[in-house]
């Protein structure tokens, strides 16, 4: 333990000392100093700080302040009733300070008492109220900000969590202001009983204990009690204004009295207007001037001075600007800069504006957030930060996709419009602007507000712009996950994973596999749309292979055999059916006699006729279950699946392929077709 850790929890213990052991007047005299020094610098420091969090231990140092405040109350009247003295400091209070008149001080300790009670501790109680309800509402639309920044690479990672503790931090501190406020309350309430005890008790004490006459004991014992109440209540006073202070600041970039001479003396001419009037106050009233021409010459000599400070001209700053930004673009840093590639970037037209604008009801960047999440839960894979731009370049209702700086995708936008995709039928009474659904590549239309319910009955589906870009983004990431996956992405994944598994983790790599073997396996899933969430079953599976071999392609089906479960729940039915189209024998004879291999790795090198053969035997047998609206899965053996996949790949990119080891055994396959060539 530290020796300052030591020094506050022995003034604790101290404070509950003093509240049963009786002290020496001498040591009360030093207690009572040391409580006006700590409540002067609690003061001074909340004048010096420019936001409220930078004194975030202040509602646990008020409790601590008032009760060794009221600790030094008991101590002080137990001195009072029962030795007619409490040392040196009370004495001074209750003699010099108010001039040895019991009357003044006890006018003065009630101004003091009704100052700190009425004015400072009822305002900063409701000051503490309103700021921790107002910071509790805000809290919400403060997240959605910082998320909003984040998604628009405007922030990284490491500032928005900064800004989500700060927050949290505003919330508990104005929380705990509102509560500490009440102990000020208090302790105010309690200085006035106190005082009150001493004179009645203290009057009693002395006539019967002490021998004093009853002129004697109320003169002596109200000269203490006052003394004992001013010294109380000055530190309070000084605890009560800290308080209203920190609750009242604004964060700034400046300190109290740097802001308040920023911001009081920001209009010279309005010190010239004060020292005319407090003039004309001398000179029509019976104030007498001597009082109102020093202060009014005083206003007058300041506001010429603070009139004459030089002051940069508007253009003077927008030269200085431009100058820095030239400078700026010279500099070879930000030539480095243009290097950066996004990894995502969402770009429109000015018409699309309004998707993005909150102020106009846009909510494209709360979706966005959505957006990663989901794919987060479906893929395993943690989705970059979109950035979000408007492009003057694009028309007005158009929009963009790029991955990597390539354009991946792109589509047009009609605001106040809804896109409806027939349910199969046409419908000549739906009105609207023909064109195509850019996730899917179905027919639809757009159609206003006025035909939004009438096309609902007639089964089209409808759905509104933001909903349609948002689809589009979502499927445009999924086709290209892989391409998402980095070894830098696969370090965090795979750190992430060793916080749970770290043995596992240290099995696979960086021996037998480094990270970027690694990152091919969870590409070459991701291509397949295989989601890679369960990252302790896969390396597990390279742990077990990984030693047998490093090809990343043999390694990758065994992986995908011990991932069966997750690929079979992703295709079967609700009957725990899966309908699929199969390879003749032939076929995948073909395909294995076409396997060329070499010490690179093994690739398909198939005769052009016979490629073409099976591909359009594929095509075939695809628009047969199409037109029996079943989804086209291709089942083969395992020793062929990746050369089945190769093959297939450019022209039917999105049809699965499958092989027997990664389907359950406890499932039904229905094969629909076979694939067969002559």
């Amino acid at each position: 333990m530290r020796a300052r850790d030591l020094v506050v929890i022995s003034s604790v213990i101290m404070i509950v000392a003093m509240l049963v052991i009786p002290l020496p007047t001498w040591l009360l005299s030093i207690l009572l100093l040391l409580n006006i020094s700590l409540a002067l610098l609690v003061l001074l420091t909340t004048m010096n700080m420019k936001e409220p969090l930078e004194f975030s231990i202040f509602p646990s140092l008020l409790l601590l302040l008032t009760l060794f405040r009221l600790g030094l109350n008991v101590s002080t009247t137990r001195a009072i009733l029962t030795y007619g003295d409490a040392g040196g400091v009370v004495e001074t209070f209750g003699s010099f300070v108010v001039g040895g008149n019991v009357l003044v001080g006890l006018v003065v300790f009630i101004i003091l008492v009704i100052i700190n009670f009425i004015v400072i501790t009822k305002g900063s109680e409701r000051v503490s109220e309103v700021a921790a309800r107002f910071t509790l509402d805000a809290m919400p639309g403060k997240q959605m900000a910082i998320d909003a920044d984040l998604n628009a690479g405007m922030i990284s990672e490491t500032e928005a969590r900064a800004r989500r503790d700060k927050i949290s931090n505003e919330a508990d501190f104005y929380g705990s202001m509102d509560g500490a406020s009440k102990f000020v309350k208090g302790d105010a309430i309690a200085g006035i009983i106190i005082v009150i005890i001493n004179l009645i008790f203290g009057m009693v004490i002395g006539v019967m204990q002490l021998d004093m006459s009853f002129a004697e004991s109320a003169t002596h014992f109200s000269m203490l009690s006052v003394g004992d109440g001013i010294v109380s209540q000055v530190p309070a006073l000084l605890i009560s204004t800290a308080t209203g202070i920190v609750v009242t600041r604004a964060a700034s970039n400046g300190n109290l009295g740097a802001d308040i001479v920023e911001q009081l003396f920001q209009f010279p001419k309005m010190l010239y207007l004060t020292a005319a009037t407090i003039f004309l106050l001398g000179l029509f009233t019976p104030i007498s001037d001597l009082f109102t021409l020093p202060i009014a010459a005083l206003l007058v000599i300041g506001g010429y001075t603070i009139s004459r400070i030089p002051k940069q001209d508007e253009s003077e700053i927008q030269e200085m600007e431009e100058v820095l930004e030239t400078d700026e673009m010279k500099s070879p840093e930000s030539v480095v800069n243009l290097l950066s590639v996004d990894p995502i970037e969402f770009e429109f037209g000015y018409g699309l504006i309004p998707l993005a604008d909150a102020n106009q009801g846009g909510d494209l960047l709360d979706r966005v957030v959505m957006i990663r999440r989901q794919l987060a839960i479906e893929l395993g894979l943690v989705i970059p930060v979109v950035r979000i731009r408007d492009n003057i370049q694009l028309n007005p209702n158009e929009y963009r996709l790029k991955i990597k700086g390539s354009v991946m995708a792109k589509g047009e936008l009609l605001l106040n419009h809804f896109l409806a995709m027939s349910p199969g039928m046409e419908d000549d009474s739906i009105e609207g602007i023909d064109t195509i659904e850019p996730s899917f590549g179905l027919p639809a239309k757009w159609i206003t507000d006025d035909m939004k319910e009438h096309a609902e009955m007639m089964g089209y589906t409808v759905v509104d712009p933001p909903s349609v870009v948002s689809t589009h983004l979502t499927e445009v990431i999924k086709a290209n996950a892989q391409d998402l996956l980095g070894r830098q992405e696969t370090k965090q994944l795979i750190d992430h994973l060793r916080e749970s598994s770290p043995i596992l983790v240290e099995e696979v790599t960086p021996n037998p596999l480094s990270i970027g073997d690694v990152q091919k396996v969870l590409a070459k899933l991701l291509k397949e749309k295989v989601s890679i969430r369960n990252l302790p079953i896969i390396f597990e599976t390279l742990a077990d292979y990984g030693k047998l071999s490093t090809d990343t392609d043999l390694l990758t089906e065994y992986v995908r055999q011990n991932l069966a479960r997750q690929i079979t729940n992703s295709f079967i039915n609700d009957e725990n059916k899966i309908k699929v189209i199969t390879l003749s024998g032939k076929v995948e004879k073909n395909i294995a006699d076409g396997v060329q291999q070499t010490e690179h790795g093994n690739y398909l090198s198939l005769d052009p006729t016979i490629s073409q053969s099976i591909l359009e035997a594929i095509a075939a047998k695809l628009e047969e279950l199409t037109l029996m609206d079943h989804q086209p899965i291709l089942l083969c053996s395992p020793a062929v699946r990746m050369y089945a996949r190769q093959l297939i790949e450019r022209y039917f990119p999105n049809v699965p392929v499958l092989s027997y080891n990664e389907l359950e055994s406890n499932v039904e396959v229905q094969s629909v077709g076979v694939v067969n060539i002559d």
